[in-house]
């Protein structure tokens, strides 16, 4: 995959650095390891759900860490547990991985399951009141929020 040049749109936008830096970042990092396979799904406006592909992982193996902006998914196998000498073919993934993913502000973690070899993390969006946006009357008139056209006095 070719780099991207994202300089042009640096010089004329101000408090991208972040978004910008994620893009270059991932456009880099898409070369890598694609195990586990994963699929992100949107729910709603404001429900996602991530699914990993983790046949063999019991749910111990498995840690799942949500920090702000970053959703983090490691999954450790020991490789000397299995006795490979029996395998006449080895075509199922069995091995240590991580997994990275970049959440938006305001997305959180609501739970995680493990059911059939699919690891289930459902995500929600929750925006503060505070952060909503709110119509400003002109005049001195009242403050409206726009999400419930009521009176936010």
């Amino acid at each position: 995959m070719r780099g991207f040049d994202l300089t042009p749109y640096r010089r004329s936008t101000v408090g991208f650095d972040r978004l910008f830096d994620l893009i270059e970042n991932n456009a880099r990092l898409a070369q890598g390891d694609n195990y586990p396979p994963f699929n992100i799904e949107r729910l709603s406006e404001d429900r996602y759900r991530v699914t990993l592909a983790v046949a063999g992982f019991r749910p111990e193996e498995i840690d799942i860490t949500a920090q702000q902006n970053l959703l983090q998914v490691i999954g450790r196998k020991d490789d000397n547990s299995t006795d490979r000498s029996k395998f006449l073919h080895v075509g199922i993934a069995n091995r240590s991985f991580e997994r990275r993913f970049e959440l938006a502000d305001f997305v959180r973690v609501e739970k995680a399951d493990l059911a059939d070899g699919l690891l289930s993390i459902e995500l929600l969006r929750e925006v503060p009141e505070a952060m909503k946006p709110k119509k400003i009357a002109v005049n001195g008139g009242h403050l409206v929020d726009i999400n419930e056209g009521r009176d936010a006095a």
